[in-house]
């Protein structure tokens, strides 16, 4: 349980004990400074700490904000301060020094003047190299008055605001696409709300979330028109659940590492569940689709490693004065195109919901063939936008940023060898011409080859400009594009030579081995945002990197008969699945359980 030490003189009428009790605070009183350095010390280390002035006055919900957000190890309002375990020491320190302060000041240990304690204690965290989180209140009143009349005018203040209101509103992701923003955000903040008073926290929201997506993929593999349109409107409801796990979050802050994993997760096996729902009811009709859905989850993870990597190596850049962000800023100037350009990039929602009508009311080749020109357009213009701005744009990329990007190059032990082997003979600023060569290679003699040893041999010199390609740090202007390269090369080789075995379930084989590699890539995206780094590297190099794995995959291809090789791909779909699902679960709940800093993305809608 967090302890709250209020400080000061107690006010005649105050809630304030009342309100910190209803946010689940042990409430403590210090009459000075002195006081409060004892209690501070008496509390367990494990424990969060917040110091509020007596004379605090406004909403709870600003106290919420201020005091309970498990993202900040330090966080501050006028007349509080909060610190988590991990900040605990330099609380303990400042807290000290204002002691030592008022002694030296004539032997008061008074703790509230004019400033209270709680905000010189926030300035001496600031000052001492913390950096303390002061929340956006808005319309939320957070005072400390000093006399009758400014007590009187912040009650006035505090009854004159619909506290509710404001909360439900700061539970709505500020930045969405349209369909979420005016289709579903409406009205599933009360649905959150609804959750948050029967105490169910966002992972229970987001398992429903998965479960609703799952049953909509098996009504679709059904394969019937009324499993369709029932797979349609299922896929509707995960989609408002997923929006309300999120909202649920902001509503009563309940974010934790393991909850920004699940939902990350969980939305990318949603979406690919479901694609391999629609193949497999497809099948029960007798139109064979695993090419297309393939190459639609295929064309939406490359989509996303593109903005992962170009975010990633712009993370520590300063702000973009180029040309096309300039014209960027005045198009979301002109309130209409700034929906357009949301819409045009078919985010989660817009892209759910065509996916549910169309499967509703047409068949699953229909729904794959306008998915993929949907997103093969998508994919078009935000690639454009990013390559015009990384041209016109002169930045440094940081150290940071390339070991990012190197981390989702996802190298193993071949292209590893050759880097270090040529890192000397490469010219800087080769790394994407590398890439994008050994992807064309490989990709182009499996494509007009097939299973051959032509096209093994495309892969071993894929795996040696994959080496070349990461030889130096990846700092250039367009190096950002070397993860999409690779990503697109070793999932398109597993496509190409499915689709050339000509045999039943080579395809769905390779469906499995890419979502199961997928989820590897993902997962060491999720890492790098939450700060935790990429995965072991003991991980990468069993899993043998994206250029191992595809060398493996075109051996395989060109040895074994067509039966033999769709027997292989499943049995390599398993290996790399279970080894990457056994590390990351681990990883991600260990980091729960020691209480890893909370993460919550608030940025481009997936």
């Amino acid at each position: 349980m967090p302890t709250a030490i209020v400080t000061g003189q107690p006010v005649p009428g105050s809630s304030l004990a009342d309100d910190l009790g209803s946010l689940g605070f042990e409430v403590r009183t210090a009459a000075d400074v002195g006081e409060t350095e004892a209690l501070l010390a008496a509390v367990p280390a494990d424990r969060r700490v917040a110091i509020v002035d007596a004379r605090f006055m406004g909403h709870v919900h600003a106290l919420r904000l201020g005091l309970t957000d498990p993202r900040f190890p330090v966080s501050a309002l006028p007349g509080a301060v909060s610190v988590q375990p991990e900040a605990r020491r330099a609380l303990i320190r400042a807290t000290a020094r204002a002691n030592s302060a008022a002694v030296d000041a004539g032997g008061s240990r008074t703790a509230v003047d004019r400033g209270t304690l709680a905000d010189r204690l926030a300035v001496s965290l600031d000052a001492d190299g913390e950096q303390v989180h002061r929340p956006e209140l808005g319309s939320l009143v957070a005072v400390t008055p000093g006399d009758p009349q400014s007590r009187q005018a912040a009650r006035e203040a505090i009854a004159g605001v619909d506290e509710e209101a404001v909360r439900l509103r700061s539970a709505v992701k500020a930045r969405d696409g349209f369909v979420t923003t005016f289709l579903v955000s409406p009205y599933s903040k009360y649905i959150a709300r609804w959750c948050a008073r029967r105490g169910l926290t966002p992972n229970q929201v987001t398992t429903a979330s998965l479960v609703t997506a799952l049953i909509a993929a098996a009504c679709a593999a059904t394969g019937t028109r009324g499993g369709f349109v029932a797979a349609g409107v299922l896929l509707i409801a995960s989609f408002v659940l997923d929006c309300t796990d999120g909202q649920l979050a902001r509503y009563s802050l309940q974010y934790s590492t393991l909850g920004a994993w699940l939902d990350a997760t969980f939305d990318r096996a949603k979406e690919y569940a479901y694609y391999a729902g629609l193949a497999l009811g497809a099948a029960r009709g007798g139109d064979d689709v695993w090419a297309l859905a393939l190459g639609a989850m295929i064309l939406q993870t490359c989509r996303h490693v593109v903005d992962f990597s170009f975010n990633e190596a712009n993370h520590d850049a300063t702000a973009n004065t180029s040309p096309t962000a300039s014209l960027s800023d005045r198009l979301d100037g002109l309130g209409w195109t700034v929906w357009l350009r949301r819409m045009i990039v078919l985010p989660i929602g817009e892209r759910w919901a065509m996916i549910a009508v169309l499967t509703a009311v047409t068949t699953p080749r229909i729904t794959f063939v306008v998915l993929l020109i949907g997103c093969a357009f998508a994919a078009c213009y935000t690639t454009a936008g990013r390559l015009l701005r990384s041209l016109t744009r002169r930045a440094e990329r940081t150290d940071r940023a390339a070991e990012a990007l190197a981390d989702l190059a996802d190298s193993g032990p071949l292209a590893e060898t050759v880097a270090r082997g040529a890192r000397r003979a490469v010219p800087s600023g080769t790394a994407p011409f590398a890439a994008a060569a050994g992807a064309l290679l490989v990709v182009i003699l499996a494509a007009l080859f097939g299973a051959s040893w032509i096209t093994v041999g495309g892969a071993a010199g894929y795996a040696v400009l994959s080496g070349a390609a990461v030889a130096r740090p990846l700092k250039g202007a367009l190096d950002w594009l070397v993860p999409p390269f690779f990503r697109a090369a070793e999932y398109g080789v597993v496509l190409l030579l499915a689709a050339d075995a000509e045999v039943n379930g080579a395809l769905p084989a390779a469906f499995g081995l890419v979502a199961a590699v997928a989820y590897h890539h993902y997962d060491t995206v999720y890492r790098i945002r939450g700060n935790a780094g990429a995965p072991p590297h003991w991980l990468v190099r069993a899993a043998l990197g994206h250029e191992g794995r595809t060398l493996v995959v075109a051996v395989l291809a060109a040895l074994l008969t067509a039966e033999q090789f769709s027997v292989s791909l499943t049995a390599l779909a398993v290996a790399v699945a279970a080894l990457v699902l056994v590390e990351s679960i681990r990883y991600w709940v260990s980091a729960h359980r020691a209480g890893a800093p909370a993460v919550h993305d608030e940025g481009e809608p997936a």
